[in-house]
Parts: C-alpha cells; structure tokens; sequence
C-alpha cells in the first residue's frame, strides 16, 4: 500500500486489516495521535485522511491506499496552524492527551465551514470527548481560529 504521510511517500506491506493509528506511532514514531478507546468513541486518535477528521484507531491501512494522511505533527511545519494558534492563545489544554485529536477534529471542521454556529461547533466536537472538560475554551479557540481564517 502507497500513501502520503504529511507530505511524505510511505510505502506499507504489513497486515491491511491493521489499525492505521498503530503504524503512524509505531512505525513512523508520530506519536501526536493517542490511543483511547480503540473503538472510535473518544476522539484521542483523530488524524486527517484526505482532508476528513478520521479515527486512526479504527481504521485499517487498507484505507490510507493512495490517501494523503495529515497528522497534529503535520499540521503545519511549525505548529502556527490558526487552530493551534488559538489553542495556545487561549490556554487551551488541561491534562492535553484528547488535544490533538480536538485540534484536527476542528482544523478538519474549519476546512469545511469556516464561519461555524455553535450548533456547527458542537456537531462536529460531539465525537471527541475532554475529561478534563475543557469544552468552552475548546469552543472558544475554535472561534478565534475562525475570525483568523483557519
């Protein structure tokens, strides 16, 4: 299998029915994308396969075959994506395990509306959860990654 890793060319020949998560931190040592649930209901893993927030958990390799796959450290080659930006500004982390799956799930969010609702905020966030509740500066940043053209 042929794919794109944050603008790099991998080639994979191992088990395709593998969760994808496992080959980027294992493989590749990206270890930004976190294991949660492993069943995609937390939101911990969540990476970019062709611009759609996707959980890297429960996707297996065959899916990334001639997919660009972006993850938190490819981002931006520097960290300054508006929404990490924002997340920085408004101090945003607590404990910081589930945020780089908030970060991509609101990156891939701003990516399709770029002026969202709160209603378009909380559609698209449902499926990361934070235990530490940060939630309304979650919110927050994503709005300011908003008025700054994320």
């Amino acid at each position: 299998m042929d794919f794109i890793v944050n603008g790099q060319a991998r080639s994979f020949d191992g088990d395709p029915e593998m969760p994808l998560l496992w080959y980027l931190r294992d493989e590749l040592g990206l270890t930004g994308a976190k294991y949660g649930c492993g069943a995609g209901l937390c939101g911990a893993c969540v990476v970019h396969i062709d611009g759609v927030a996707s959980f890297s958990c429960v996707t297996p390799m065959n899916v990334a075959e001639g997919a660009q796959v972006i993850t938190i450290e490819g981002l931006s080659p520097d960290g300054t994506h508006p929404v990490q930006a924002a997340w920085q500004e408004l101090n945003v982390a607590q404990c910081g395990y589930c945020q780089a799956g908030q970060i991509m799930q609101a990156a891939a969010l701003l990516a399709k509306t770029p002026e969202p609702t709160d209603a378009d905020i909380d559609s698209a966030m449902s499926q990361n959860i934070c235990r530490c509740g940060t939630y309304p500066r979650i919110r927050a940043a994503i709005k300011r990654a908003a008025e700054q053209g994320a």
